[in-house]
């Protein structure tokens, strides 16, 4: 990358109004036996424009990608680079997740300390994405919670 190019990404002289792309971490998950698929993997995403970082755990089965790049377009270039299959890496800390025990979360496959991410799988029971609303209607009326109705 040389000077033209690093200069040009602080001043827009093109004239189009093309967005810019904030820098972001990507985790992708992709199986990795040896180190000549972590260097095939390496290869592939450090060769990608607006990469700045690549970190491998291969016990993790984790590639984390630091840059100006897109998610979607750093697991496809994976996939088509190296033949692997890739996926954007399923797990969260549990301490990110309102209930990380809930049906659907917490995986036994998870590296320890994490579970499932439930943001967007629809798949996930209702309980796991439960607003604080919704928490406090149902654990109301709950034998654990003595001092919740009065009524009992």
């Amino acid at each position: 990358m040389g000077v033209l190019d690093h200069v040009s990404e602080y001043f827009d002289c093109s004239g189009d109004s093309k967005r810019h792309r904030s820098l972001q971490t990507v985790d992708v998950r992709v199986l990795i036996d040896c180190e000549g698929c972590e260097r095939k993997v390496r290869r592939a995403l450090e060769g990608m424009k607006g990469v700045r970082d690549v970190t491998i755990e291969p016990n993790a089965q984790k590639v984390t990608v630091v840059g100006y790049v897109e998610p979607n377009k750093v697991v496809a270039r994976i996939i088509h680079r190296t033949g692997k299959r890739a996926e954007l890496y399923p797990y969260v800390p549990y301490d990110v997740v309102a209930h990380p025990y809930a049906s659907g979360v917490y995986d036994n496959r998870a590296p320890v300390g994490y579970v499932r991410n439930t943001e967007y799988d629809p798949h996930v029971s209702r309980l796991a994405r439960a607003s604080s609303t919704e928490v406090r209607y149902t654990t109301a009326f709950s034998d654990e919670n003595a001092s919740g109705c009065v009524v009992m």
